[in-house]
């Protein structure tokens, strides 16, 4: 190795990695460094040299892009700030005492919640310092265990179906009870799927069977009251059917004789008793059809008796009481409204001695007041001279009229009495005429605030009512026992009367009531 070569490495040569003293006069020596306060390059005193030979700054760029005046240093100074320091309220009492630092404690963070109950933290493990970090994490197997120190395994008992189902906690009765539970839920599910089966099934089935009955003669026993009576009276009841060269009417009527004597209205067959060339017919409920003749009617009562000959086997009504008819009481209807034979029709009894009059019209000549039976058991123009019949299936009355304001039922039908109707009935049977019971007076209906009744309008001279002290002006209050509010009351009181029979009556007059007797006679 040369002078040069050593000259080399010691002015900073190639680098062999070994650390070499510096002379005691390198600028980077550790005297110079202590002696200037720090590491100062070899050409530190050059560089200051150059800064100081810059080229000089002309007024306006100086002006332009100088520091303003009174400024030292390269940005602005920060200009003193004179906010009070904030102030902080004092905490809330209440919120002090429940989330402030117990007396005496300095903790500002809460414990540790493991140290109130004693447990140390676990420091962690220390890591492997001799694995690699690079490697793959792996498990190895377990170690060996001399079988000879693992204590055999006794196997326990075995469990029976009630330690598996409920360990041991229900009683064989508890289970018993659970079976005949399960039995009897087992036991309604059966019988509801055999319901369902026989009954509800046949509901949805898409099979139909169509009856073959003859059309209302059911062969069974009927299951209602109303049907009970229906299958009892129908076939005493007929249709009546007038026809004229220009008209046609339908009526009912039922029979009351085996001789072939039926009732009916008079309103019903008076088309056929005015016109000669009118053919009057009964038709039975079997459809046999047969002609009729008019035996006696009667205008004043609107009642009339028609006879058919030559048909055997006649089913005949049983004739009931109306006077044991009470309000309330279920009644059926028969007839054949507007030509519908063999119609059936149930309701009630509504009210009784209800006086209705029946004044002439154009296809009648009747001019009657009855005290009729009220009934809701619809009736329509047809049903006049039918039965109206009880639930003993008795006639107690016959269908006569009803009040409508438009030609159909609204509840409110009227019958005559059958202990009215059938006295009249045996007398047009036996003589073709009927006699009434009559008073002689005339009356019209009186309602003011000072009395209510039938008012005498006239008196016939050496009649009944002369004989009795009435004259006219008197009001009838009161006769046989019947209060009178009007004229056609006054008329059905007589009526219901016997011919010759004396009865008690009230009158008023000139503000003072009179009571007196009166002995009806014929008109």
């Amino acid at each position: 190795m040369g002078a040069d070569d050593i000259d080399e490495t010691a002015a900073g040569g190639p680098d062999d990695g070994q650390r070499r003293p510096q002379p005691a006069d390198s600028p980077f020596s550790r005297e110079n460094a202590s002696a200037t306060g720090g590491l100062t390059p070899p050409d530190a005193g050059a560089s200051e040299s150059a800064r100081q030979r810059h080229a000089p700054v002309s007024p306006a760029t100086a002006q332009v892009f100088g520091r303003p005046a009174g400024v030292s240093g390269s940005f602005a100074s920060t200009p003193s700030s004179s906010r009070p320091a904030p102030q902080i309220a004092p905490p809330d009492p209440v919120l002090a005492e429940a989330f402030g630092r117990p007396e005496g404690s300095d903790e500002t963070l809460q414990r540790d919640p493991l140290a109130a109950y004693g447990v140390s933290v676990e420091e962690p493990t220390p890591a492997d310092p001799w694995r690699d970090p690079e490697s793959i994490a792996s498990l190895d197997a377990p170690a060996l265990v001399d079988a000879s120190t693992v204590p055999p395994t006794v196997p326990g008992p075995k469990m029976g179906v009630k330690d598996l189902l409920f360990g041991k906690r229900v009683t064989w009765y508890a289970l018993a009870t659970l079976a005949v539970l399960a039995l009897l839920i087992g036991l309604v599910g059966g019988l509801i799927g055999r319901w369902t089966a026989e009954v509800a099934s046949p509901l949805n089935s898409s099979t139909v069977k169509l009856s073959t009955g003859d059309g209302g003669d059911g062969g069974g026993e009927p299951k209602s009251a109303v049907a009970r009576v229906a299958k009892a009276v129908e076939k005493s009841v007929v249709s009546v059917d007038v026809r004229t060269a220009s008209a046609y009417g339908t009526g009912s009527g039922f029979v009351i004789d085996p001789a072939g004597y039926i009732l009916t209205n008079n309103h019903v067959i008076s088309m056929a008793a005015n016109d000669r060339s009118a053919k009057l017919e009964v038709v039975f409920s079997d459809r046999n059809r047969v002609p009729a003749r008019i035996v006696g009617r009667d205008i004043h009562t609107d009642l009339a008796v028609l006879k058919v000959d030559n048909v055997a086997n006649l089913t005949v009504a049983k004739i009931g009481n109306s006077e044991d008819l009470q309000i309330g009481e279920e009644v059926v209807a028969f007839g054949s409204p507007l030509g519908l034979d063999r119609t059936v029709t149930s309701g009630i009894v509504s009210a009784t001695h209800r006086a209705v009059p029946l004044p002439p019209d154009a296809e009648s000549d009747t001019d009657a007041v009855i005290d009729a039976i009220q009934t809701d058991a619809a009736i329509n123009p047809g049903n006049s001279g039918g039965p109206l019949v009880d639930e003993s299936a008795a006639v107690v009355g016959i269908n006569t009229a009803i009040a409508s304001g438009a030609g159909g039922s609204i509840g409110l039908g009227f019958a005559i009495p059958i202990n009215q109707a059938i006295p009249i009935a045996q007398s047009l049977i036996r003589d073709g005429k009927v006699n009434h019971p009559q008073i002689g007076v005339s009356a019209s209906s009186v309602r003011n605030d000072r009395v209510l009744g039938a008012g005498v309008r006239n008196v016939v001279a050496d009649g009944p009512a002369a004989q009795a002290g009435v004259r006219e002006n008197d009001v009838i209050t009161s006769f046989n026992g019947r209060t009178i509010e009007s004229a056609d009351e006054l008329t059905v009181a007589v009526r219901t009367t016997k011919i010759g029979e004396r009865v008690p009556f009230t009158y008023w007059r000139d503000g003072r009531t009179f009571n007196g007797s009166i002995t009806t006679a014929s008109d």
